[in-house]
């Protein structure tokens, strides 16, 4: 279990348990402009390490593990594009690392320190109380140890990234206390969220003034030769290939697995299924004022505790049940309300030795006397021992047998693609697929957006096919179902359509491009004429605009034809009674508005609203705040070479997103 808490108490100890990409998702801590700092020279980060931040660094591995969670995160379903996002998001990872990092060490720098104490009450009741205490009882070592090692990180480096956390969150609230939020700017603000207004408004819609378009060819042509060479109208490289999958599914069919196989996996990896002396207990707990170092002990505090809990044994000794009396007394709110269950403990995991000592002494249903620690005065009781021992092949039969199964097909999976491989190097694909028992698929050309069939979309093949030289033997690439075997029959390279074979695509760009500038054309003339007449119906029926009435809205509401009113529309709200606004671009909409009333909150409604408000100001403000200084401390750090940045790994971590999005 974690170090820190092995000193921890009488219950079973909490285990840092998710990743801290996980918790940092809500630090300010990517609000940094400028990319990732200076060139380095000689001296600089080593090969795998991305940063290093005085002491400390950041890897490769890290960057790459941050990446992958954040993907996760925002995209828990996965699927076969999740893959091609990985290095979009390895430079917001780097940033948030490395700005997490400078962060720690300017909070050493401050003298600020988390201690054992303030870990363990993290642990306990922090944002992972829930995962690993769900209805207050420990999910138990094992879950612990398999949640550690799905995240790939180890138990030490999970204690030092929970403080490093907490540190953080000491830092921010360090440079968020001189934010401060007055009476008149809550006003201003509730005062905005809450003003109602009713206006008629005339409109114009694009789509009317489509109809009035028709292009003539010379104006498409010239368009034409205006925009050629836009991307959007170039026919993209293709590609034509035949391919044979070799399936690990169909495979895995076919594939058995015997008892000398699970037998030999057995042995090979004995020491995994090895179980350690361990004892099933509750516990009763009735504690102690903790001592300061050097402090002298309560007696007589002490030695009422000591009666308390000489009554509660006696209750017991009289045949009382253990887990009511636990409920009843125990001072331990992790494990009262389940009767004072510990569940199963190995040695040392209670960190308590006084506690270990009794509990591995006592025999299968014996309850212990007073047991006095550090934390007060216990009693125990043990409902089950486990002797050390290694489990037998009959009890991990089944996941063993899913392993040396998956082994296995892998195994075979692969000597059958690069057989096929081999073959078809030389005798061809066609002939090498025939003999084996594999299907080939011949494609049309295609281009790298384009779906093959028969095979769900995998960048790493697509981009295999296209990196592949003209006149290559053929190749092979892992896929998710498994193996492809393919071999590239032709290559058209990228071209320059004609006007006729993009005339459609043009005709429509070229009206919808007009229609924009005349609706922005005439919505002007709607605003000008209104304002000179003072009268918007009367100029909305000389341009053929359509006159609406709306309900009164707030800020946040809608309105048909304008839609949002916090986008373009919010000036409506900046009009007084009367006044007519200026062109209002609604999307495909030109809008025109003229205010008939503006209705204020009352101050009994600001009295209601204004402490949430003023927080919500001030939260935003100390965001603020500990963005710019977090965007300063980079600055100061990167110009004092406190942080060099090693611009070779970032640009491998993020080179196909670069390209990609290029």
């Amino acid at each position: 279990m974690i170090r820190v808490l092995q000193n921890a108490g009488p219950t079973v100890k909490i285990v840092l348990g998710s990743l801290l990409v996980i918790i940092c998702a809500s630090m300010v801590i990517t609000l940094v402009p400028g990319g990732f700092g200076s060139s380095l020279g000689i001296g600089g980060p080593a090969r795998g390490v991305v940063a290093q931040i005085g002491d400390e660094q950041v890897t490769v591995l890290e960057v790459q593990r941050e990446a992958r969670a954040m993907i996760q995160q925002q995209f828990p379903k996965g699927g076969p594009q999740v893959a091609m996002l990985l290095p979009f998001f390895a430079g917001q990872a780097a940033e948030r690392l490395i700005n997490e990092k400078a962060l720690v060490a300017e909070a050493h720098r401050f003298g600020l320190r988390v201690s054992d104490d303030e870990l363990r009450d993290e642990l306990q009741h922090g944002q992972l109380a829930a995962t690993l205490f769900p209805a207050g009882k420990f999910i138990g070592d094992d879950e612990y140890q398999s949640f550690v090692q799905r995240n790939n990180l180890t138990i030490p480096q999970f204690e030092e990234l929970e403080k490093d956390f907490i540190l953080v969150r000491k830092m921010r609230a360090l440079v968020s206390t001189s934010a401060y939020v007055g009476e008149p700017e809550v006003r201003d603000e509730f005062e905005r969220r809450n003003a109602k207004v009713k206006f008629e408004y005339g409109v114009l819609t694009q789509a009317d003034i489509l109809k009035g378009i028709h292009p003539a060819d010379p104006e498409l042509k010239a368009y034409f030769e205006r925009n050629k060479a836009n991307p959007s109208y170039a026919i993209p490289e293709k590609r034509q290939i035949k391919y044979a999958v070799v399936d690990s599914a169909k495979l895995a069919a076919a594939t058995q697995v015997t008892d000398q196989d699970l037998q030999a996996y057995y042995d090979q990896h004995r020491d995994e299924y090895r179980l350690a002396e361990q004892v099933k207990v509750r516990h009763l707990l009735f504690k102690t004022p903790l001592l300061a170092p050097g402090a002298k002990e309560d007696e007589q505090a002490v030695a009422g505790v000591r009666a308390k809990a000489e009554g509660v044994l006696k209750e017991l000794k009289a045949g009382g049940d253990f887990a009511k009396l636990a409920e009843k007394y125990s001072e331990d709110p992790a494990s009262n309300k389940s009767g004072g269950e510990l569940g199963w403990l190995g040695r040392g995991r209670a960190g308590v030795p006084e506690f270990d000592k009794v509990a591995f002494s006592l025999a299968k249903g014996q309850t212990s006397d007073l047991i006095k620690s550090i934390y007060g005065f216990q009693i125990i009781k043990v409902e089950d021992k486990q002797e050390a021992h290694v489990k037998l092949l009959a009890e991990v039969k089944p996941q063993i047998e899913e392993q040396v199964k998956e082994q296995k097909v892998a195994r075979a999976t692969e000597g059958a693609a690069n057989a096929l491989l081999g073959q078809a190097r030389t005798d061809g694909l066609d002939k090498a697929a025939a003999a084996r028992g594999f299907h080939v698929v011949a494609t049309d050309f295609f281009a790298r957006t384009d779906s093959l069939p028969g095979m769900d979309t995998n960048p790493q093949f697509v981009d295999t096919v296209f990196n592949e030289q003209e006149k290559a033997p053929p190749d092979v690439v892992q896929i998710p179902q498994g193996y492809v075997v393919f071999a590239l029959l032709g290559v058209r390279p990228p071209a320059t359509p004609t006007f006729e074979e993009v005339r459609s695509k043009l005709e429509a760009e070229f009206k919808n491009e007009r229609a924009g500038i005349l609706l922005q054309q005439k919505t002007q003339e709607l605003s000008d004429r209104a304002k000179a007449e003072h009268d918007l119906k009367k100029a909305a029926k000389e341009l053929g605009a359509s006159v609406k009435t709306s309900d009164f809205v707030l800020p946040d509401g809608q309105v048909p034809d304008v839609g949002a009113m916090s986008g373009a529309a919010n000036v409506i709200f900046n009009l007084k009674a009367g006044e007519i606004s200026g062109p209002i671009n609604s999307g495909t909409n030109g809008v025109v508005a003229h205010l008939l009333e503006k209705q204020q909150p009352t101050d009994q409604e600001f009295a209601q609203k204004k402490d949430e408000i003023r927080q919500g100001l001030l939260q935003g403000k100390q965001q603020e705040l500990f963005g710019l200084f977090i965007s300063n401390l980079r600055k100061d750090m990167e110009k004092s070479k406190k942080i060099q940045i090693n611009q070779e790994e970032m640009k491998n971590l993020t080179r196909r997103g670069a390209e990609e999005g290029s």
